[in-house]
């Protein structure tokens, strides 16, 4: 049970002039992008920033958010977390990279944990 990676997340508007603007702030590429047409997202990360873009509506359930934490087992973190008093408020699901799960910690902290999935 390892916490690989922590991504600070960003909520815009306009995924497209976010990403120009952190592309040549951090001089590095989005290493990844994709869309949750379902919920009205868009998301790419470049180095340790998730950038979320939607409308302020599409935005609005995800904005107490704080952190990303992605994982190398989410099931191993849920029973963990379990154990520990948090509370899970929305998964394991689905998601177009893996799997994840939104937690609220005993401090009241909101973080999403992910696992990704590896490719075939």
């Amino acid at each position: 049970m390892k916490i690989l990676q922590t991504l600070s997340r960003l909520y815009v508007n306009d995924l497209n002039s976010a990403l120009e603007f952190y592309q040549e702030l951090l001089g590095s590429p989005a290493a990844l992008r994709f869309k949750i047409p379902q919920m009205g997202l868009e998301l790419a990360q470049i180095e340790t920033i998730l950038i979320i873009a939607g409308s302020n509506e599409a935005l609005k359930p995800f904005r107490s958010t704080q952190t990303t934490f992605l994982v190398d087992s989410l099931d191993e973190f849920k029973a963990y977390l379990e154990k520990k008093g948090t509370e899970i408020l929305r998964g394991p699901n689905k998601v177009p990279t893996g799997r994840n799960m939104t937690v609220k910690h005993p401090d009241g902290s909101i973080v999403e944990y992910v696992e990704h999935s590896n490719p075939a």
